[in-house]
């Protein structure tokens, strides 16, 4: 673990985030990490139902109201400016922003007060990296051209993947550049259990219930898979996010669980449990992905994984190893996959351990707390 002696005492790091479930759900052992190596961190973000779970990470929290689906440059201005009073108040040594709409309120507003230590922490575009059209690469580019302005010499950048540095035109192994295992996992709390019973062959999507998710081409692999006479079921774990554009609506989602073997469940708080019940982990991403958790949490099960050739998947799951990697947007193929590993058992279960050891060789709690302190620590000293 990283010393805490160069951390002179008293310096404060301020993580800007627009969402409080998204901090608590993804970042905390960043703020665990700040506070072992003696900063004093605080989380700028809009305030709803998670403050006590970010302020039991030794983090206090300061509401700021940035609606994370808007566009309005008014209102991203007006974020900006409340910001910055916020930074100057506090007296902020380093500025964390972490996602794309945190990045350019964060980065403006540590213009305006005067911090040129900066990480900006690109989680994935979201649906606009999910779109390969005209608009899509004319939105990238506008996205490197807004993110490299709005940087210092003291700035560096966190990514999840070595795919998100090349968009912005930075080199994966620019020394400005910091790759961390996504958002780490604890895999003291979430280990491998025996495959359930089969056929058929169960398999699990848990994640935001989005098109961009990929979540339709399951449905559509499944029924495939079903009709060519293999024994699969698919569940599906999540809720549409009313803040983001791509969300499915729930009328789709219970038509789609009136469908033989499919089945949607609404939200888990206890990944674990389901794990036990499943054979594998899928998330057929369209792309936008920086490293999606919910790979992490099931290579930690010990459960064998099927994602798409889109950065972040491709980058934890290698195709035959931990899993299988589908193209996107091919339900056909990914149907394909599922009937082949409904026949073979022996690989699911031999791709869920080697998905068991892919998280423990890089992409732990741990991991992921030693590479951001060291990098809090260099920015710092910088």
């Amino acid at each position: 673990m990283p010393s805490s002696s160069s951390i002179r005492s008293g310096r404060k790091l301020v993580f800007v985030v627009t969402e409080d479930w998204f901090f608590a759900s993804h970042f905390l052992p960043m703020a665990r990490a700040a506070r072992e190596i003696g900063l004093d961190v605080c989380v700028v973000t809009r305030v709803r139902r998670h403050r006590e779970m970010i302020e039991s990470a030794g983090a206090r929290v300061i509401p700021l109201e940035a609606e994370r689906r808007s566009l309005n440059p008014m209102a991203a201005g007006y974020a900006a400016g409340q910001l910055a009073s916020i930074l100057k108040a506090e007296k902020a040594d380093l500025v964390h922003c972490i996602a794309l709409k945190a990045i350019l309120i964060g980065g403006f507003a540590c213009a305006l007060a005067g911090v040129p230590r900066r990480i900006y922490a690109l989680t994935g575009l979201g649906f606009l990296g999910a779109r390969r059209d005209l608009v899509g690469r004319l939105a990238q580019k506008a996205v490197r051209f807004l993110v490299r302005g709005l940087e210092t010499r003291q700035t560096r950048y966190l990514f999840e993947n070595p795919d998100d540095p090349r968009m912005l035109g930075l080199d994966p192994l620019d020394k400005r550049v910091t790759i961390a295992g996504g958002a780490g996992i604890d895999p003291q709390a979430l280990k491998p259990t025996p495959l359930p019973a089969q056929p058929p062959l169960k398999i699990a999507l848990v994640a935001r219930m989005l098109w961009s998710k990929g979540v339709d081409l399951a449905v559509e692999a499944v029924k495939e898979a079903t009709a060519a006479g293999a024994k699969v079921e698919l569940s599906l774990y999540g809720t549409p996010d009313s803040s983001n554009p791509k969300a499915i609506p729930e009328e789709t989602l219970r038509l789609w669980s009136a469908e033989p073997g499919i089945v949607w469940h609404g939200p888990t708080t206890d990944v674990a449990a389901v794990y036990r019940d499943h054979h594998i982990g899928c998330l057929p991403s369209r792309g936008g992905e920086g490293l999606p958790r919910t790979l992490l949490e099931a290579a930690a099960c010990g459960r064998a994984i099927v994602t798409t050739d889109v950065p972040g998947c491709r980058y934890f799951v290698r195709d035959g190893i931990e899993g299988r990697i589908a193209p996107v947007d091919d339900a056909s193929q990914l149907a394909t996959i599922f009937i082949e590993l409904a026949a073979n058992l022996a690989l699911v279960a031999k791709m869920g351990d080697a998905a068991r050891q892919r998280v423990l060789d890089g992409f732990t709690e741990r991991n992921v707390m030693d590479t951001v302190a060291t990098l809090y620590r260099d920015v710092l000293k910088g």
